[in-house]
């Protein structure tokens, strides 16, 4: 593999794309178990979602350089704009690029499913660009976690769940906090890794305004709000006991969010920014195993 096909892939940050698939897989089920699931309509809802997800990653990659937020001292992947192996035009225009196709590939949704998914669709480009971009960037002023919790919550899993019913329900929306909050969880720790950095370049995050203590009670809130959900199902929503498949986790629970506590050390916080992916995903599989079964 090519040092260029090497930055590509480190720029489109695969190890983040399980934010992307948990909440659509989510959502599919609960149209599943409401006999709505069309399969290729989830297809192309997933395709959207993961060109989505890596067109903001080139667009973080892009505007994170330009503003001078990517800095020898960052720990973590090597940024391909900032390194000089891709040029920044180039990465901008892989940005727009992918989004592009993201919204072509999403027409067909719109044709099946209605202006809503439209909409959605808009938004979450525009969004996606403005995490890092734009006048008013929003992980540049505290509103990074708001925009992953909403984004990667109700508009991925109930969006989702529409596409298929071409209605909303309340189970779409209850499970979309566990996703949403799973998510979030995952820029908690990679903002609990950068806050030295992100202080001196000016990049706002709740930990450079709050401290690294908030991010760790965030961290710990996040996790016992997901873990509230399958719960909910059962005793409130009348699933089956299968539906607490996703408690089998809670050790590996535990065990992050004391790690999280306990470690200040930016290379075992980057270690677990990927164990925090993984646990989204393991999560959602469970859950979605639930949701069908129940």
């Amino acid at each position: 593999m090519n040092i260029t096909t090497k930055a590509w892939i480190e720029a489109a940050r695969l190890r983040t794309l399980p934010a992307a698939f948990a909440p659509v897989l989510i959502g599919a089920s609960l149209a599943y178990s409401d006999s709505e699931f069309s399969f290729p309509l989830t297809t192309i809802a997933l395709i959207c979602a993961l060109l989505i997800q890596i067109g903001t990653n080139f667009a973080n990659d892009f505007y994170d350089f330009k503003k001078g937020a990517d800095t020898p001292e960052r720990i973590g992947f090597a940024r391909a704009t900032a390194s000089g192996i891709i040029q920044p035009e180039t990465m901008r225009n892989a940005t727009w690029l992918t989004m592009a196709l993201a919204f072509v590939t999403g027409l067909y949704l719109v044709y099946m499913a209605g202006w809503i998914i439209l909409v959605i669709g808009v938004f979450s480009i525009l969004f996606g660009i403005a995490y890092t971009g734009g006048p008013y960037p929003l992980a540049y002023n505290g509103l990074g976690d708001i925009f992953v919790f909403i984004f990667f919550g109700f508009v991925a899993v109930a969006g989702t769940y529409y596409v298929n019913t071409l209605e909303f329900s309340s189970e779409s929306v209850w499970a979309s906090l566990a996703a949403g909050a799973l998510t979030t969880s995952i820029l908690v720790v990679n903002n609990l890794r950068d806050s030295e950095s992100d202080k001196k370049t000016g990049k706002n995050t709740l930990g450079v305004i709050f401290g690294d203590r908030f991010l760790k009670f965030e961290y710990l809130l996040l996790m016992a709000l997901a873990f509230t959900i399958p719960p909910h199902f059962r005793f409130r929503l009348g699933y089956e006991n299968i539906i607490l498949l996703p408690l089998l986790l809670l050790p590996l629970t535990i065990y992050l969010t004391y790690k999280i506590w306990m470690n200040s050390s930016k290379s075992e916080l980057n270690k677990l920014l990927g164990q925090t992916a993984v646990h989204l995903l393991l999560f959602s599989i469970l859950f979605a195993a639930g949701i069908i079964s129940g």
